[in-house]
């Protein structure tokens, strides 16, 4: 196999997938759509950014590109554990949204490892501290720790003449 066919583990559709899972969990009655669980899963792994513990993930100089990409990824996670039954879809007038399923707690109960335990502990920082904010403030908190990643967002969605 080739380096360029081998496909990196991290931030992968299983890791993005398994962070997603932690967030409903924690969450849970709660559902949310990709948009709020884009910013929720930064907030999860970049935490001390926002004040919050430390962070999940080293503090790369790079990141704030992370939030153009993270909805593809976390996109394809949310499929993977919708297939294994961990979490569900649900159509509204406003789009679809995903909640834990009766499967997901205990799934994330079994994870043991240090990293899935700091993941677990940050998805339950994150909902206890944003969990009854509006999306859009939320947001504007990812925003405001890299604003030319918003000012580039804006730029993106008003389009290019």
């Amino acid at each position: 196999m080739s380096e360029a066919t081998v496909k990196s583990p991290f931030n992968g559709p299983l890791e993005t997938g398994v962070r997603s899972l932690a967030i409903l969990t924690a969450a849970f009655p709660m559902a949310m759509d990709l948009q709020r669980l884009v910013e929720m899963d930064y907030l999860v792994v970049h935490s001390e950014d926002a004040k919050g513990p430390s962070s999940l993930h080293a503090p790369l100089p790079l990141r704030a590109g992370e939030l153009l990409v993270r909805r593809g990824l976390i996109e394809s996670g949310l499929k993977l554990m919708v297939r294994r039954g961990l979490l569900s879809r649900i159509a509204s007038y406003d789009g679809f949204s995903y909640i834990a399923t009766d499967s997901a707690q205990p799934f994330v109960s079994s994870l043991t490892s240090n990293y899935s335990i700091k993941l677990l502990d940050r998805a339950r920082w994150a909902y206890e501290t944003y969990g009854s904010t509006p999306t859009e403030e939320v947001r504007k908190v990812t925003h405001r720790i890299f604003k030319w990643t918003s000012e580039f967002q804006v730029f993106e969605q008003r389009g290019v003449e």
